[in-house]
């Protein structure tokens, strides 16, 4: 692929760059007019994301049977992928590393920075450049903000750019995430979202991936979205902001039992208190937040039941067997999403569908 006018644009520094409105930036992690580097889930418009929730649905259905799976593995059978995560994770690895062979891209991967050369003085932008000395992928997970999208725009100035998918950075987004979670709602709902009602419950201050969801929301119409969460952990102001910029309208509330008996889709976190800094998630009573065995009777009969995982006391395993309960298998959807993300970005998913 050539890379386009926006991608070949110099852009001055870093810090003149990264400011910019999000829909600024995006042409410039384009090429050809596709997603090159999947950095925000405000890439994803509704077109795209029908295409690749078909992709998905048609790799899932093609390597039932061995030849169906042979021919996927081999359409990117040249391709290379790096897994850089250097923040702890087991769903988002696995899910990424088992699309990547699905669709036959071999992988190799780095998991703790302590065993690579910034232990001896390298920075982190040079530790991924060496990277793509090797690879035609590089897939990041990272705590710091910003420094997956700072590493694609760095990398996109060199001479050998490779695409960036982000597989969490900081607090800020996680789009691949909100890519499978709209999947499951897809799945859930055969394909109809519009005018559904989201319940989004718990820390969504500091989760990511309830952030990106909110995003992804702007797609489809007659959505409403209710924000159920303490008061210390309120959804951030530029979620909200974006949300009146879109007419989608919303709620904040405490009352998890209110906003639960009308939705149809109730999507519940965990406490971030890995991102304290004094312990200060402690002082707050999480209890009223929790889904119980008791409140199904209390949900309509065709609401799901999602979560990013890992859970903690938000979900009552007891709740596991219901059929509502779609966490487990918005898992398995994640890897099918990656796969179909990725089989886009090098432009093979018509080969699939």
């Amino acid at each position: 692929m050539q890379r386009t006018q926006e991608m070949t644009s110099v852009q001055p520094d870093w810090e003149n760059f990264y400011p910019r409105p999000v829909s600024d930036k995006v042409p410039f992690f384009n090429k050809d007019g596709r997603v090159y580097d999947c950095l925000f889930a405000q890439q994803f418009n509704r077109d795209l994301l029908t295409l690749l929730f078909r992709t998905a649905d048609r790799l899932r259905e093609v390597t039932q049977h061995k030849d169906g799976a042979d021919y996927v593995s081999g359409l990117l059978s040249d391709k290379r992928a790096m897994l850089y995560f250097a923040q702890p994770s087991t769903r988002t690895f696995m899910s990424f590393l088992n699309a990547c062979h699905v669709i036959g891209v071999k992988t190799s991967e780095i998991r703790d920075t302590s065993t690579s050369s910034e232990v001896k003085g390298e920075t982190p932008e040079d530790t991924v450049r060496t990277f793509s000395s090797y690879v035609d992928m590089i897939i990041m997970r990272h705590p710091a903000p910003n420094f997956v999208e700072k590493t694609a725009w760095l990398m996109n100035r060199t001479g050998r750019p490779v695409p960036v998918v982000n597989g969490g950075s900081g607090k800020d987004q996680h789009p691949t995430q909100a890519l499978l979670d709209v999947y499951t709602l897809y799945r859930s709902f055969n394909g109809d979202l519009d005018g559904r009602h989201v319940v989004m419950v718990g820390d969504l201050k500091r989760g990511r991936t309830v952030r990106s969801l909110s995003y992804l929301m702007k797609n489809y119409s007659g959505i409403r979205l209710s924000f159920v969460s303490p008061k210390e952990f309120r959804m951030e102001p530029d979620i909200l902001e974006f949300l009146k910029r879109h007419g989608i309208p919303y709620e904040e509330t405490e009352d998890f039992k209110g906003a639960m008996r009308t939705a149809d889709a109730i999507y519940m976190t965990r406490i971030q208190d890995e991102h304290d800094k004094a312990g200060e998630s402690k002082a707050v009573d999480y209890s009223p937040f929790y889904f119980k065995r008791e409140h199904l009777k209390d949900i309509k009969e065709n609401c799901i039941i999602m979560h990013p995982l890992p859970r903690r006391h938000e979900i009552d395993v007891a709740v596991d067997a219901d059929p509502r309960a779609m966490y487990w298998r918005q898992e398995r959807n994640g890897m099918w999403a990656r796969a179909a993300l990725i089989a886009y970005i090098f432009g093979v998913d018509g080969k699939i569908r």
